[in-house]
């Protein structure tokens, strides 16, 4: 159980937490692909998405200074140059205006949601230490600059600087000892039940588990300290004015 007078300092998980409200990314692209009317199905779409992913970890395509917005378009980029190789994306001339198109939705997508969730990190930050655990691509640091949220965070772990990726516990083991503090005195909040709360579990931290559209189904028992829906829940959890 959640226990908020024992809490003495937070560690955030990044993507599919902060920047899509628990949202997994899969689906933010995939919503945006239909709204552009993008002529695949979602499990070509769920291929591409895979592909990109696994090419991403592998091939260095993207340079710290990346920005979130550079970032889409490399990733959307990649994904629709598949498509179009396997045949899956036949007959269109519109492959630029698509990546263009899904790129900035997206991007304008996360600056809306920042826009309301920043205020509950200022007040976060005011009351407590905070740590990013992110599984990232070695730009995290470049991507909270371009949003205003470096200043929130006094120690940024990427996976791709530190060379450990969620699930693996050693992650937030660092996240724990940059807060200097107990792990049963640290939060951890995340979206994905299997790479955020079980691992910061087997740390002893307590969990926050922002539980929204996921891409893979969630085991029928799977517990958090608190299960959220909504970013915005944090106000009321943490009693913030």
């Amino acid at each position: 159980m959640f226990d908020l007078q024992k809490v003495k300092g937070i560690i955030f998980d990044y993507g599919g937490t902060i920047d899509s409200n628990g949202k997994h990314w899969a689906e933010v692209l995939w919503d945006s692909y239909q709204e552009q009317k993008v002529p695949i199905t979602k499990e070509q779409f769920r291929e591409a998405y895979v592909y990109g992913e696994r090419y991403l970890a592998t091939t260095p395509v993207v340079t710290a200074q990346d920005n979130f917005y550079v970032l889409l378009g490399k990733k959307v980029k990649i994904q629709v140059e598949y498509l179009v190789d396997k045949g899956l994306l036949v007959g269109s001339n519109k492959t630029e205006e698509y990546i263009l198109a899904i790129s900035k939705q997206c991007y304008n997508f996360v600056k809306d949601l920042l826009r309301k969730e920043i205020a509950i990190l200022a007040a976060l930050k005011n009351r407590y230490p905070m740590v990013l655990v992110s599984n990232f691509y070695g730009n995290v640091q470049s991507v909270l600059n371009d949003f205003g949220l470096s200043g929130y965070f006094d120690r940024i772990i990427e996976s791709a600087v530190v060379g450990i990726r969620k699930p693996d516990p050693a992650i937030f083991k660092l996240g724990i000892e940059a807060l200097n503090l107990p792990a049963s005195s640290v939060v951890v909040i995340g979206d994905s039940y299997t790479k955020d709360i079980v691992p910061a579990s087997e740390n002893g931290c307590q969990t926050i588990w922002l539980k929204g559209p996921g891409w893979e189904k969630d085991k029928e028992d799977a517990k958090a300290g608190l299960i959220i829906s909504d970013f915005m829940e944090l106000k009321a959890v943490f009693q913030l004015d």
